[in-house]
């Protein structure tokens, strides 16, 4: 039995090959490049979230990364233990 046929592959590149080749407005060769558009109520959200933020969570947020940063921050193993036990069940 034959698992792979040697001219399956040379068809695939030469589908590829084609692709690449395919010229846009028939004379330019350009690529296309993957783009990201954010619309203006996302953005607007995003704002609104970070401005809902008060300062005491700014705070506490800030005092976490820094005892994180130092080295300081303890993990309790049983909250962990805890909350993942429902999960084992």
């Amino acid at each position: 039995m034959k698992i792979n046929e040697n001219q399956r592959i040379g068809n695939i590149n030469k589908y590829i090959q084609s692709n690449e080749n395919r010229s846009v407005n028939g004379t330019e060769k350009k690529k296309r490049k993957d783009e990201v558009q954010i619309s203006a109520e996302a953005k607007e959200l995003l704002e609104n979230a970070s401005a809902v933020r008060s300062n005491e969570q700014k705070q506490r947020i800030q005092e976490l990364k820094e005892s994180v940063s130092a080295g300081t921050y303890h993990v309790e193993a049983r909250k962990i233990a805890e909350k993942l036990f429902p999960y084992i069940k």
